[in-house]
């Protein structure tokens, strides 16, 4: 359940890392300004993640904080719309002070705004995940974060611990980084409890780590650590590692690049048993309820056994009625199943591109879309 400090991974050994900062840490509770130093001093770490190669998505909170005191809407609670009124407004702020912070390292940032339908249903969830991957791969750092203009009651998150969890696990990130205002798992509340001992790693959440995280206090409705640990279980699930570390600091990235015993900051780390990408793939493998299939010939399936994708100019066939994102199983001339994987197209559109090359797709289906019926990393070869 819980091993020893010493056995914990620094933020050196990342590869592609998420990044949630609460309001609290971004916006001054007395002057309701954000804190730009802190967030320079963010953005500096963010940079140097940059240049070791790592990719960066931030998923923050601040919009509704930053916007109700330009609309008078202080000193009481909000009502729903008014919330709302405050995140359109906010989210313009938010979005600006990424932008000329991160300016200062010439990175450009990209705004993403999410609800719990986008992470959950299919075609929204790929769509979401395209984006972020491309930009990406077009240096960007997308800053994401749930779109409380449009989300009721009903269909919110609610906080940002999981919504940043459904993002690690939507993009495939390695590392998920919640900076909050403790420093990780206690043992019981630290602030009620001066006997309770800090956890520095967890493998599992087994019944008495979920305890730990004690009861959400009255009036709950966002963070605490019922809700990182409730996100804990959605990145462990999909391979992702996470840590909780004290936010409040200056350089808070910085400070998780040593160990805490080698001069690192206090912090909790979550470690799955599979990397994202074993992970994904083998609910790939295992999905039981296939929708369709596609037979290939001698070329591609030399090409899939060398690491390649597969293209729909190697494809001679399609069976079954699929949509976008289904689980198809790929098989060779004989027969034989030769690979599982997620499709970039329905049914008919895989039909009618079946056989062509990929400049050819544009011109047959009147919209360009991925060059690959299904890529390589949605798939399994068996």
């Amino acid at each position: 359940m819980v091993l020893e400090a010493f056995e914990s991974p620094t933020l050196l050994d990342s590869r592609r890392l998420v990044v949630k900062i609460g309001s609290a840490l971004l916006v001054d509770g007395e002057t309701r300004q954000i804190r730009r130093d802190w967030l320079d001093a963010l953005a500096d770490d963010v940079a140097a993640c940059r240049k070791r190669g790592q990719e960066v998505v931030i998923v923050t909170s601040g919009a509704v904080a930053c916007g109700r005191e330009h609309l008078g809407l202080v000193g009481r609670a909000l009502k729903l719309e008014e919330k709302q009124a405050a995140a359109a407004t906010g989210q313009i702020r938010l979005a600006h002070a990424y932008q000329e912070t991160l300016a200062r390292h010439d990175v450009t940032v990209a705004q993403v705004l999410v609800t719990l339908e986008d992470t959950e249903e299919r075609r929204r969830h790929l769509n979401a995940r395209s984006t972020i991957d491309t930009l990406l791969k077009l240096g960007a750092v997308p800053v994401i974060n749930e779109n409380d203009t449009v989300a009721t009651a009903e269909i919110r998150f609610g906080d940002n611990d999981r919504l940043a969890a459904r993002v690690a696990q939507m993009i495939s990130a390695d590392t998920l980084i919640l900076l909050s205002d403790i420093d990780g798992l206690y043992t019981a509340d630290p602030r009620k409890d001066p006997a309770a001992t800090h956890i520095p790693t967890v493998r599992e959440l087994t019944p008495a780590i979920v305890d730990m995280a004690g009861e959400p206090p009255p009036g709950y409705s966002s963070g605490g650590m019922v809700t990182k640990i409730a996100a804990a279980r959605v990145a462990l699930a999909a391979g992702c590692r996470m840590v909780i570390a004290k936010g409040k600091r200056m350089n808070p990235l910085a400070a998780l690049e040593k160990r805490p015993e080698d001069g690192g900051a206090l912090c909790t780390w979550f470690l799955p048993s599979a990397e994202p990408s074993s992970a994904r793939k083998a609910w790939i493998a295992g999905h039981m309820n296939t929708a369709g299939v596609l037979t290939v010939d001698e070329g591609a399936l030399r090409a899939l056994n060398h690491g390649a994708s597969l293209l729909p100019a190697g494809v001679t066939a399609v069976y079954g009625e699929f949509d976008r994102g289904d689980v198809v199983v790929v098989r060779a001339p004989d027969g034989r199943e030769v690979a599982r994987g997620l499709t970039a197209y329905a049914a008919e559109d895989a039909r009618r591109i079946a056989g062509r090359k990929s400049h050819e797709i544009e011109d047959v289906l009147g919209y360009r879309g991925r060059d690959e019926i299904v890529h390589r990393d949605d798939l399994v070869v068996r």
